[in-house]
């Protein structure tokens, strides 16, 4: 792999990494929405929402597609929310050890030498 693949890799990887968006990949996992309805899933304001459909758009996260008066989004690929998830596990993971470590120095704060 060369310098271009990482360079698309970071940006894809920049474009996922807001909350708002992750957001959107969420209420994408069901299927294709209408603004409308992943406002009312997210709370994110339209023009808010929009905004970040059409940076998600530009990355190649998700495709529009026009049917009479609406614009339904979709993710381009499933891959996108397994990577979603498998990030996920990690932060849990890693959450869990913290929080098991957190617990041990605990413990050794309270016992005496």
């Amino acid at each position: 792999m060369d310098e271009r693949f990482y360079c698309l890799h970071s940006e894809v990887c920049k474009t996922l990494a807001n909350a708002k968006r992750q957001m959107i990949l969420e209420s994408l996992r069901s299927g294709e929405l209408t603004v409308s309805q992943m406002v009312e899933r997210t709370g994110v304001p339209q023009a808010t929402l929009s905004q970040h459909l059409a940076i998600m758009r530009s990355k190649g996260v998700v495709v529009a597609r026009r049917s009479g008066n609406n614009v339904y989004y979709s993710l381009t690929s499933p891959k996108i929310l397994q990577a979603f998830d498998l990030i996920t596990e990690v932060m849990r993971e890693a959450e869990q050890v913290r929080s098991t470590a957190g617990d041990a120095e605990q413990r050794d704060e309270v016992e005496p030498a």
